[in-house]
């Protein structure tokens, strides 16, 4: 077996047989993995390359919406949904960063907190670190994980950002948007791109008033859109994830639309098209890397004055630059 440093601390680490008990469903070995990827230990890649033979069974959902929709209770209700239906579920949860440590501020969600002694659940907080679009870099990889230790079902719950969360679109196979009443969801919608990205419209809280308004704006809306034949049609549905209220018919159209996914060759799209994402993200950080040091280097500074000077442009001292 390979062994090598794992970063923290100079303990030895056994990536082979911390894979194996991740897929053996040992909760502190899938938070090992997750913790490596997120300190990008110096056996990140050796951790990719075990993982990658057992992946690509899990459904992986994305849930976002607007702050105050009720993202982490409707999660925590479909976790629950989920479980009666007996599948596994792993959650990412992405919080907010601490601008001291660095770390999720919110902890484990203690929304989820009921779900902590159920050994087909596994919940795990991811800090945003200043990332824009409502995910942590390290979220791909850290699905990843989840999907090799066997989980059904990933759901990926975004910050809050507003219109940028859209980004979980390109991560997930099936893409939940959250909205609710008396929050101007009706006109944000459109202003959002989320009509453009969402799989299933959740109208959450629809026990109060406006939420009946709110569908059927965004049921009208969705009319408009134009559709090739076949395509899937997202399906506007209310819930009141305090009560679990509506929380099944929204589990149902998650297995509607892995099923038409799965038959139109749209999940295997997604995938690739995620995967292309995630290389050309690797490939371009390893380039920043070997270039890290280039402020330092004494043409930089020489071409700089030139460009300050107007004795060159900085396309043509750049293309100088790389020259070497």
């Amino acid at each position: 077996m390979s062994r090598r440093a794992d970063g923290r601390g100079g303990r030895g680490l056994d990536v082979p047989d911390l894979v194996a008990r991740a897929r053996d469903g040992e909760a502190r070995a899938v938070a090992r993995l997750i913790s490596l990827v997120e300190d990008e230990s110096p056996s990140l890649r050796e951790v990719s390359a075990a993982l990658a033979p057992h992946t690509g069974r899990a459904q992986v959902v994305g849930v976002t919406g607007a702050p105050g929709v009720g993202k982490s209770t409707s999660t925590n209700a479909l976790v629950r949904a989920l479980r009666d239906d007996d599948r596994s579920v792993g959650v990412l949860a992405v919080d907010p960063s601490s601008p001291f440590s660095g770390g999720a501020l919110l902890g484990d969600r203690i929304r989820m907190g009921d779900h902590a002694l159920d050994p087909g659940v596994f919940i795990r907080s991811m800090a945003a670190r200043g990332h824009l679009g409502g995910l942590s870099w390290s979220t791909p990889q850290a699905i990843r994980v989840l999907d090799a230790a066997a989980f059904d079902v990933v759901l990926v719950e975004t910050v809050g950002v507003g219109q940028s969360e859209v980004e979980v679109a390109g991560l997930a196979d099936t893409t939940v948007v959250l909205l609710a009443p008396g929050m101007g969801d009706g006109i944000q919608a459109a202003k959002a791109g989320i009509l453009e990205v969402g799989d299933v419209y959740v109208v959450n809280k629809a026990d109060r008033d406006g939420a009946a308004q709110v569908a059927r704006d965004l049921r009208s809306t969705l009319r408009l859109a134009d559709r090739r034949d076949g395509a899937w049609t997202p399906p506007v549905l209310k819930t009141v994830a305090q009560t679990g209220e509506g929380v099944g018919g929204v589990v149902e159209a998650l297995a509607a639309h892995r099923s038409w996914s799965l038959d139109s060759g749209e999940l295997t799209r997604r995938r690739e098209r995620r995967a292309r994402a995630e290389v050309e993200a690797i490939a371009v950080a390893a380039l920043r890397r070997r270039w890290a040091d280039i402020g330092g280097h004494a043409e930089l500074g020489r071409l700089a004055a030139a460009v300050v000077a107007g004795e060159c442009d900085p396309y043509a001292a750049a293309d100088r630059l790389l020259e070497p």
